[in-house]
């Protein structure tokens, strides 16, 4: 296929071109209408290029195909039978995905280190969650992707579960054996869901982990604006095989999608494609040796511990995206949380990511010399600077194993129930209405149906009064919980 065109970007210059005056949404008239304010911030541009697909870049018939050219462009760059794009986000894309392979009521084997949008799918689309649990690295307090055995297990003990959702790479670039899950999930006869939304990389260069499509699986999610050039909410279906019906895919995803796509979304999403099928494997090699680089400097600085292969050597994880930059800051003193916040309010550099424990910053192709320059600049002043940060209370660190949770009620039925608000002190033994996550990565501690515990409490109350940030909690101070009503839970 020729990878030098983009059709949705030639059809918003044709438009353009031609001059067509839109009689149709949106209604600012590609910037007729926009406040010269809000263009002084955000340019002309954004506006002019904000244009429907329907009767704007193609015909009333999409007879011109420009979105369909599109997605059979990137299939083609990823090495998938088919792409489908998306302009709502993988959280969408995600819940799309788990309701092409399981309806209401069936099972449907997930993950349970998944980010806060699967349990919410879990909650809509009503299946049954069959939870297969991570690794757990003690040391590093943080959950690696589960391995095929345990895959195996739980579809020995649930023969009915429709499918397999797969969380990979993680948050923190530790990546699952897909290969290994996929076989086992088609010794089954089962397909196997991969959430990549931090992986939309990883076909460009051979020295980041497997890309999903090449590792078997059968339907792949990425959110491109993570590691790639679109804009944010893109999202991308990548789909192979015949285990999930691709009318199906594009039905479920016309039911819960928007009907009014940004076109700014697929215009970004075609470019990329084409950078990356001319450029993307000379343009990832310099950004590997920038990493390399910048994990080799971290590693130098007193009381950081940048985290690399190790993980894998030490049989944690099947591989590792070293583009992620994940260092543990603990031995300095203070949290992943204060380190974030100081780093912006001292040096204005924002991190990707921060827990108890670490901070992470993504490596991108966008980055350059002088941004390498001024994460390591900013480290450096962060190690000077730690012992001036104020220390705040400890959060409790629970066992792994705690946070393996009862699940006594389906999510979708706990979420739904009557429920009562308890004060923390009283919350142990009863089971959760809501889904309570720190954020980021959002990784959900405690999910609807699942009943608390007090050591799960002390975590949560413990992270609140360190910052950490709750945002779907109904009191993100955790003083109170939201849990399903007594007499429903006895029942």
């Amino acid at each position: 296929m020729d990878h030098a065109r983009v059709p949705v970007l030639e059809a918003l210059q044709e438009f353009r071109r031609r001059g067509d005056v839109v009689y149709g949404p949106p209604g600012h008239k590609q910037g007729r209408g926009a406040d010269p304010r809000v263009v002084d911030v955000v340019g002309l541009d954004v506006f002019r290029s904000d244009v429907l697909t329907l009767n704007g870049l193609d015909d009333r018939r999409e007879s011109q195909g420009v979105l369909s050219q599109a997605q059979d462009l990137m299939a083609d760059a990823v090495g998938a039978e088919q792409a489908f794009f998306s302009t709502c986000g993988s959280s969408l894309s995600v819940k799309t995905a788990m309701l092409a392979v399981a309806g209401p009521g069936e099972k449907l084997l997930l993950s349970r280190n998944a980010h806060k949008s699967v349990i919410a799918a879990v909650v809509v689309n009503g299946v049954e969650p069959i939870w297969v649990h991570p690794k757990f690295d003690t040391e590093r307090h943080i959950a690696h992707p589960p391995e095929p055995d345990d895959v195996r297990d739980r579809l020995r003990e649930h023969p009915d579960a429709k499918g397999m959702l797969l969380i990979t790479p993680t948050d923190w670039g530790t990546c699952a054996d897909i290969r290994g899950v996929a076989r086992v999930c088609h010794e089954f006869g089962v397909p196997l869901i991969v959430d990549e939304a931090w992986g939309a990389h990883l076909p460009f260069h051979p020295d980041l982990p497997p890309w999903g499509m090449d590792a078997e699986a059968d339907l792949v999610v990425t959110s491109v604006h993570k590691m790639g050039g679109a804009i944010e909410q893109s999202s991308v279906f990548h789909l192979q095989y015949d285990r999930v019906s691709p009318e199906a895919l594009k039905q479920r995803e016309d039911l819960l999608g928007t009907t009014s796509a940004s076109t700014l979304v697929y215009a970004t999403l075609d470019g990329w494609r084409r950078q990356m099928v001319e450029h993307g494997h000379d343009l990832l090699d310099t950004a590997l040796h920038r990493a390399e680089r910048i994990r080799g400097a971290a590693g130098d600085l007193p009381g950081l511990r940048p985290m690399g292969q190790e993980v894998v050597e030490e049989g944690l994880a099947a591989s590792f995206d070293p583009l992620k930059i994940v260092i543990d800051v603990r031995e300095l003193g203070i949290s992943g949380m204060q380190a974030a916040e100081w780093l912006r309010a001292h040096r204005h550099v924002d991190v990707g990511g921060s827990d108890t424990c670490r901070i992470s910053a993504s490596i991108t192709h966008a980055d350059d010399d002088e941004t390498e320059k001024v994460l390591l600049d900013a480290l450096r002043a962060l190690v000077d600077g730690a012992d001036s940060i104020e220390r705040q209370p400890l959060v409790h660190l629970p066992d792994p194993s705690v946070l393996e949770l009862e699940q006594a009620m389906l999510p979708r039925e706990a979420f739904f129930a009557e429920v009562e608000h308890v004060r923390a002190e009283s919350a142990a033994g009863r089971i959760a209405a809501e889904t309570i996550s720190p954020y980021p990565p959002g990784v959900p501690v405690i999910a609807p149906g699942e009943v608390i515990t007090n050591e799960v409490l002390d975590y949560l109350r413990t992270s609140a009064d360190h910052g950490a940030l709750l945002p779907d909690a109904a009191d993100p101070s955790v003083r109170t919980l939201r849990v399903v009503a007594r007499h429903r839970q006895s029942g």
